[in-house]
C-alpha cells in the first residue's frame, strides 16, 4: 500500500448522505479513487469475534439494529486501546492515489488520517427530515 496523494474525508451524522456524496465523487474522479468504509472492518471484526453473519451486519436490515448498541460499545473499546485500529484495517487494500473515506464520523478517525496524509474534509449536512 503506497501513501495516497490525497485523502478525502466525508464526515457527518448518520444517514445524512455521506454514501451518496461518496458515490457521486467516485463517478467524477473515476479510477483514481479507493473507497474506504471505516464501518466495514468494524463490522467484520465484530462478526468474527461474536460468531455473527458479517454480510448481514453490512446491510440495512434489522439484523444490524439488533447488535448496534453492543457493536458501538465494542468498537469504542477497541478505539480506546488503539484509535487508528479500524482506519488501518480499512486502508489495507487501498491502492489508488486518492482515498475516499466515506464514514469518518469520529474526531479520532479524522485525526488519524490528518496526522499521516494530506487531507480534505467534506462535512455532509442534512435536515432531520431528510435523515429519517
Amino acid at each position: 500500500m503506497a501513501d495516497p496523494a490525497l485523502v478525502i474525508l466525508l464526515c457527518g451524522k448518520r444517514k445524512c448522505g455521506k454514501d451518496y456524496i461518496a458515490s457521486r465523487l467516485q463517478e467524477l474522479l473515476g479510477d483514481c479513487v479507493s473507497v474506504l468504509h471505516l464501518s466495514q472492518p468494524l463490522k467484520e471484526q465484530y462478526a468474527k469475534e461474536h460468531s455473527l453473519n458479517a454480510a448481514r451486519l453490512m446491510d440495512s436490515s434489522g439484523y444490524k439494529e439488533t447488535y448496534r448498541k453492543d457493536m458501538i460499545r465494542w468498537g469504542e473499546e477497541k478505539r480506546a486501546l488503539d484509535s487508528g485500529y479500524f482506519c488501518r484495517l480499512a486502508a489495507e487494500d487501498a491502492d489508488r492515489p486518492v482515498w475516499l473515506v466515506c464514514d469518518a464520523r469520529r474526531p479520532t478517525d479524522m485525526e488519524y488520517f490528518q496526522r499521516l496524509y494530506r487531507c480534505t474534509t467534506v462535512r455532509v449536512v442534512a435536515s432531520e427530515g431528510v435523515r429519517r
